[in-house]
């Protein structure tokens, strides 16, 4: 991450605190300051902001699991012990022991808790510049919530302060309205103080709020309220699509492009450990993404991860340039280059042929001798072609629907590719939606969420059981640490 740098040893007491012993110690540095004198000065308050922004870095795991849970990938990598949660995600038979779903819990939390230590000291002191703080933090709150809700329904809710270890086995999970209402109102408070623009790069902005209001009022079928705030983003914004070869969205992400709403930033600068992907300064999804065993050009080897399926790939119309760009077809690209020697392996944890062309490292893009983790591209978590296609939903299933503007919206994104416009009404119209969804955002991380939020999930993901897997499992461990009696999602007691 383009980190602002790391600060604070704030961490959750109990199920919090206890959120990875061995690696949450090890995130914070040495000369972390006490709580009780910190707080003193602006500089502090920044200081700990950045210490929020900081567990962003760990939204490459949403991504993964967005995509292999879902019919668009398989889990991949060296064997199906390796990575062994990511595994059973794939294959539906996931439980309360999975190390995947405990890092989301355990990550999240933490972001939660660094941002609620800003606002419990809120109060001492006053200077310029800090509603901007506030709201920023606010968002990261809001982002933070929206991961755990998204993944586990309801949630322990904590707000403004940090628990104390006897107070832990007195807080229960929330429902999951609470919990939206809570990220409704952090998102609503920093929308309206920060601007659309920021001037330091990966800051959070006016749009980003927005944008991610919107989504989180999709998530509960609030169609009308969600067509309200996405067309802010889009009548209001600076956004645009991005124009020129599609790959390039994920590349050219540093420089002001027109098409990133909500961004996580990394850099290539710094070195990692597999023993800790929370301390990662690079984008760790692109090495572990990326080919294993590749000889040859432009791009570098890897670890051969969330592999696209053939049904993706056929997901594509003929003649959509957003197949090569979002998928690369190995032997394809091989046999393009018949004068260059090109070579790879195949990875033990299952091989389709496909990889992640957004998020795959390029050989101008390498870092520290460990580029598996130190990639620089970033991690766009919301882009407007998104946005587009959030409102275009929106618009099409609200209880008035507005269908000639959710085609507006809809072919805006097509017309970006050549592709013929869509003149369909009713369920056709709703169809061809998320069917762009699908290809236009292809391994990026919505389409199990996308599946299982619109009711298809079960028709289009082999093991998916309903009244099960619309939630993952709460992490067992977490259930045993906190001593509060939290009752397991349905479906994962046995």
């Amino acid at each position: 991450m383009n980190k602002f740098y790391k600060t604070l040893s704030i961490l959750f007491a109990g199920m919090i605190l206890s959120v990875g012993c061995e690696d949450f110690t090890d995130i914070d540095p040495e000369f972390a300051q006490d709580a009780d004198s910190y707080f003193n000065a602006p500089a502090d308050y920044e200081q700990a902001l950045v210490g929020a922004y900081d567990l962003l870095q760990t939204s490459y795991l949403s991504l993964w699991i967005g995509e292999i849970a879902s019919d668009n990938a398989i889990a991949g990598g060296e064997s199906v012990t390796d990575s062994e949660g990511l595994h059973q995600i794939d294959a539906m038979t996931h439980g309360g022991v999975n190390n995947e779903l405990r890092s989301i819990f355990r990550w999240n939390y933490a972001g939660v808790t660094r941002a609620n230590y800003i606002f419990e000291n809120k109060d001492n002191i006053d200077f310029e510049g800090k509603d901007e703080i506030l709201a920023q933090a606010a968002f990261l709150r809001a982002y933070y919530y929206f991961e755990l809700v998204k993944f586990f329904g309801a949630v322990p809710l904590v707000i403004d302060r940090r628990l104390s270890p006897d107070e832990l086995a007195s807080v229960p999970r929330s429902p999951a309205t609470e919990v939206y209402a809570q990220i409704e109102e952090d998102l609503t408070y920093a929308a309206g103080i920060l601007d659309w623009t920021a001037e330091q790069k990966g800051r959070i902005t006016k749009g980003a709020a927005l944008a991610l209001l919107g989504k989180a009022h999709l998530y509960q079928n609030e169609f009308a309220e969600a067509a309200t705030v996405l067309d802010r983003v889009i009548n209001e914004g600076p956004y645009a699509l991005f124009q020129g070869d599609y790959n390039g969205i994920f590349r050219v992400v540093n420089e002001g492009n027109p098409e990133v709403v909500f961004d996580v930033q990394y850099t290539g600068i710094e070195g990692g450990s597999y023993d800790c992907f929370v301390c990662l300064e690079g984008f760790a999804a692109v090495g572990f993404h990326s080919i294993r065993g590749y000889n040859g050009p432009i791009y570098s080897d890897g670890n051969s991860y969330n592999l696209p399926t053939q049904e993706l790939v056929d997901a594509f119309e003929a003649g959509d340039p957003r197949l090569e760009g979002a998928i690369l077809d190995i032997e394809a690209f091989i046999a393009a280059n018949p004068d260059v020697e090109i070579t790879y392996a195949e990875g033990g944890g299952g091989h389709t042929g496909y990889y992640n062309n957004k998020y795959s490292k390029r050989l101008d893009e390498l870092g520290p001798p460990d580029t598996d983790l130190t990639s620089p591209v970033n991690h766009i978590v919301i882009r407007y072609a998104d946005v587009l296609l959030m409102a275009a939903e929106a618009h099409a299933r609200k209880a008035n629907p507005n269908e000639e503007q959710a085609r507006q919206y809809l072919n805006q994104v097509r017309e970006r590719v050549d592709l013929e416009p869509v003149n369909a009404s009713g369920e056709a119209l709703l169809n061809a939606i998320y069917q762009e969804r699908r290809v236009e955002l292809a391994g990026e991380g919505h389409r199990f969420f996308d599946l299982v939020r619109t009711g298809r999930a079960a028709q289009e993901i082999d093991g998916f059981q309903t009244g099960r897997h619309e939630l993952f499992p709460i992490p067992q461990a977490e259930i045993d640490l906190a001593r509060a009696g939290w009752q397991q999602n349905p479906g994962y007691n046995n």
